[in-house]
């Protein structure tokens, strides 16, 4: 079991997730087209709290004035001035090309905007892993992190997607210092069946993992959500295996459960959703202006912890 599990309940697993990243090098953040309030806020706030140096693109004299009218502090941070938010994005992208950065953060330009420069295929972040979001969710009442993923960036994804996008979730539980994830594949049951292909493609994945072609977990599937993370469902199903009950990675069939899932618990149990994007060259911050304080300087957390880990990796548990 990982240090997170054993913690009182009562303590933030958001807290715990800043306190580490604070103990790191900050990283250098690439911040696309800051030109609100709230995307200008995240940033500076985040750096205040000691977990990124942001460098910020767009239009300098836009900046410079919601800056102004806030009563932002702007110090002595970098801004590089490009004319209009398309050219933010291109900028970014290319300044992490040359190594100028470490982390990408979204500004107040539309998410497909800058994932059209991330994806582009000659100028673009991609690697050879498929791209995808997950949702690091701090729910009242429950004792773990939970991921989601992905909710966010694959719509429908087929059987080597989602390899990718459990991989990418796994690699980013265990580099943050959380220990051997347990993953549950969901679906709507717990049995396989045809006439729900998110079944065959659970079982598939979990053979995927037995054969080595995904690591660093221990995958269950399919589950359903009940006897995925409750104990007492999974018993009363006769389910017996580490991950049925005690799931830590929820790995949704489509983007449309998994959005569902994500915003029924923020909405219905008050839990915390902050995200980030993986599968490219450098982790990608994707905020929305309806995130609390605390969820956009988790996500800023959670993404400068992975990226300094990467940089020096470490054991130790968080």
């Amino acid at each position: 079991m990982s240090e997170v599990a054993a913690l009182p309940l009562e303590q933030s697993k958001y807290d715990r997730l800043i306190a580490a990243a604070r103990d790191e090098t900050p990283a250098v953040t690439i911040v696309v087209h800051p030109c609100d309030e709230t995307s200008l806020r995240g940033p500076l706030e985040a750096a205040e709290t000691g977990l990124i140096k942001p460098v910020l693109v767009g239009p300098e004299a836009k900046i410079r004035s919601v800056a102004a009218e806030h009563r932002l502090e702007l110090g002595s941070y970098e801004i590089v001035d490009v004319p209009h938010s398309h050219a933010a994005a291109a900028k970014a992208v290319a300044m992490i090309r040359e190594g100028r950065g470490e982390l990408l953060m979204k500004g107040s330009l539309h998410t497909d905007e800058l994932m059209r420069e991330v994806a582009a295929s000659a100028t673009g972040l991609r690697t050879d892993r498929r791209i995808s979001h997950v949702f690091i969710m701090d729910v009242p009442g429950h004792a773990e992190t939970l991921f989601i993923t992905d909710a966010a960036i694959n719509i429908f994804p087929d059987l080597e997607a989602k390899r990718d996008i459990v991989q990418n979730a796994i690699d980013l539980w265990v580099t943050i210092g959380l220990g051997e994830p347990r993953v549950a594949i969901l679906s709507a049951v717990e049995t396989v069946t045809t006439k729900i292909p998110s079944t065959i493609e659970a079982a598939a994945l979990c053979k995927m993992a037995e054969r080595g072609q995904i690591t660093g977990g221990v995958l269950e599937g399919p589950l359903a959500f009940d006897n995925a993370i409750d104990p007492e469902a999974a018993k009363i199903k006769g389910i017996v295996s580490p991950v049925a009950g005690r799931a830590q990675i929820l790995v949704v069939p489509d983007l449309e459960a998994g959005n569902m899932l994500a915003k029924n618990l923020t909405f219905l149990s008050h839990a915390d959703a902050a995200g980030i994007v993986l599968g490219a060259r450098v982790p990608i911050v994707l905020t929305s202006r309806a995130d609390s304080v605390r969820t956009r300087l988790a996500s800023c957390a959670v993404a400068s912890l992975y990226a300094a880990r990467r940089r020096t990796p470490k054991v130790a548990a968080v």
